[in-house]
């Protein structure tokens, strides 16, 4: 799998140990920072429930352990028109 930004992925204890809570993560980029064969760290957003950014993140994960995942359905949305319209 090739992470480019703008990319979800499940991050859970299959990518690393310390997410035995799965989130969501929005990748920014990938560092190029050098690791261990097979690791990663991104840096990124984890999402809440909604899809909306939380917290910025840089976390350090086995690629192998990620899992895409599909976009937040956003219910209730609201949209607003202006006057000018």
């Amino acid at each position: 799998m090739t992470l480019r930004a703008g990319d979800l992925v499940h991050v859970t204890r299959s990518a690393s140990v310390q997410f035995h809570k799965p989130i969501m993560f929005r990748v920014i980029r990938v560092l190029d920072w050098t690791t261990y064969d097979g690791w990663i760290w991104l840096e990124g957003y984890q999402l809440d429930s909604r899809g909306d950014a939380v917290a910025r993140r840089s976390i350090f994960v086995m690629q192998a352990g990620l899992r895409t995942a599909p976009a937040p359905v956003v219910v209730g949305q609201t949209h607003f028109r202006s006057r000018w319209n």
